[in-house]
This record gives structure tokens, sequence and C-alpha cells, in this order.
């Protein structure tokens, strides 16, 4: 489903994107027609898409910049360190984005993945 994206995003996505959740699974849909046409180099791995919409049916998450799926991130010590948050525009993904939510912890895409599979 996620064969052409860099493996950390696309884990990332398989985690956050809920199969249950009606909207999230259009978005899923549009997975296989999305690649990542650039990255943040701070190193948090923030991750901006490029999507083929030709290809793929915008989601019913509303016009404009929408927040379409988060997870926070808890670390094993049960500390709130950030979260992942995916935003689409005009129903189509977008971009995922690392948040730190303090300047003591460096959140990365990598540290987010494995706390995100260790919640799950």
């Amino acid at each position: 489903m996620m064969e052409g994206l860099p493996a950390d995003v696309a884990e990332a996505l398989a985690a956050v994107l809920n199969a249950d959740d009606p909207v999230h699974a259009a978005l899923r849909k549009q997975v296989p027609h999305l690649s990542v046409r650039a990255r943040c180099t701070c190193g948090c791995g923030t991750a901006y898409f490029n999507l083929d919409t030709s290809k793929a049916q915008p989601a019913p998450t509303g016009p404009g910049t929408v927040v379409a799926a988060e997870a926070q991130l808890v670390t094993e010590a049960g500390e709130c360190p950030g979260e992942v948050l995916l935003f689409t525009q005009g129903g189509y993904l977008s971009w995922l984005e690392v948040c730190s939510w303090s300047d003591d912890i460096h959140v990365t895409l990598a540290a987010a993945r494995r706390w995100l599979q260790a919640g799950s």
C-alpha cells in the first residue's frame, strides 16, 4: 500500500490513519499516489507530499487546510513530548508534521514511530 514512500513516513501514516474511520479510510486510498516532495531540514522528519490528484478522490475533510489525523506521543516513562499531525488541503494529503512540545526533547519521526508503535 505504501511502497513508494520512505519507511518512516509509511509507518507513521499507517499508525495515524485508523482504517475504521471513514475519513482516514478515504485518505488511505490516496497513499498509493503519494510521494515525498520535501523534508524539513531541522531533522524532525516532517514530510511534505506530492499527490497525483487525477488518480485520487478527495476525502471528506472539508475545504482549506485541516488536521485530518493526529497522534499524541507518549514515551515509555509516560511523558508527552509532542505529537504527529497529518494535514490535508481540500481533502488531499498535504503534509505529515512532527511537533515537539518542549525545547528539552527533540522529537523526530524515528522517535515518534517508536512511541506510536509502543502505544498500539
